[in-house]
């Protein structure tokens, strides 16, 4: 469906303020789908990313700022997002002995295996935009590279 369709817009500035709008757009759509199937596994987008990034750095530590730098989301709150991950047993946090105010984060077995659940389903979020052609999605990630350029 068209912008002006979903937003009940038809009139815009110029194409630049429609790309944008239609950006914003489609990004929360896409964090709607993908809010509802991190959520049928008791985690949410922001908390995926952080196991995610442990799991690249597995079986290494990693601190909470080099954490926050990797994150999708640069406005997460990774402090919250790590102790609620604690709480669910899906990291383990330990003091850096090298700088005891800082803090060491490692992914934990429990939370290797909910991402081996969760690869396995994985496509399902992929086919979200499987409207697109391979080159389509292709081309799509290099003007969004570009725009951020």
């Amino acid at each position: 469906m068209a912008i002006e369709d979903d937003i009940q817009q038809t009139k815009f500035r110029n194409a630049y303020q429609k790309a944008a709008i239609n950006l914003i757009y489609t990004s929360s759509w896409l964090e709607g789908q993908q809010k509802d199937f991190f959520k049928q596994h008791g985690i949410t987008n922001q908390q995926f990313n952080i196991l995610r990034i442990l799991r690249g750095q597995f079986p290494n530590k990693i601190s909470g700022a080099d954490i926050k730098t990797r994150m999708l989301d640069q406005n997460s709150d990774v402090s919250r997002l790590l102790d609620r991950l604690i709480l669910k047993k899906l990291i383990l946090k330990s003091q850096c002995p090298n700088d005891k105010r800082a803090a060491d984060i490692a992914i934990s077995e429990s939370g290797l295996e909910l991402l081996k659940n969760i690869d396995r389903e994985i496509e399902n979020l992929d086919g979200l935009l499987s409207n697109l052609t391979q080159e389509e999605a292709t081309q799509l990630s290099i003007l969004l590279d570009k725009s951020r350029s």
